[in-house]
């Protein structure tokens, strides 16, 4: 499974982005997708999944309310929509996957991730 990331860019507090991730596999419904960031100095981290269908997603609480996760089968693309951008939003956003069949709960932690993408830099000015 190979995972293509893109969006990402500089934006105003408050702004809005979204990113997108195409994964190169035929089978891409069976597979639950997230995303995670990591920032200068930190570790990286959770920010959002969902699971095969699109019927399940999780989110982090810094992110709750704000970013909005979805996917389209038909394209093999999930996307992250973020909203209300704060400079704490600053990172490089990575988009995971689980294995075939794997439950969503693989995409919440890096560390049962088990595809991962380049990341895509999203840097929110105040």
């Amino acid at each position: 499974v190979q995972l293509q990331a893109s969006g990402g860019g500089l934006v105003q507090a408050g702004g809005s982005l979204r990113l997108s991730c195409a994964a190169s596999v035929r089978t891409f419904s069976s597979y639950a997708m997230g995303w995670f960031r990591q920032a200068p100095g930190k570790e990286r981290e959770f920010v959002a999944a969902i699971s095969w269908s699109g019927g399940s997603t999780y989110y982090a609480d810094s992110v709750k309310g704000r970013f909005t996760i979805s996917r389209d089968n038909n394209k093999n693309t999930v996307y992250l929509q973020m909203s209300s951008l704060k400079p704490e939003d600053t990172a490089v956003y990575y988009c995971a996957a689980g294995g075939r069949n794997d439950a969503i709960v693989v995409v919440t932690t890096a560390f049962t991730v088990k595809y991962w993408g380049k990341g895509t830099q999203v840097t929110v000015s105040s």
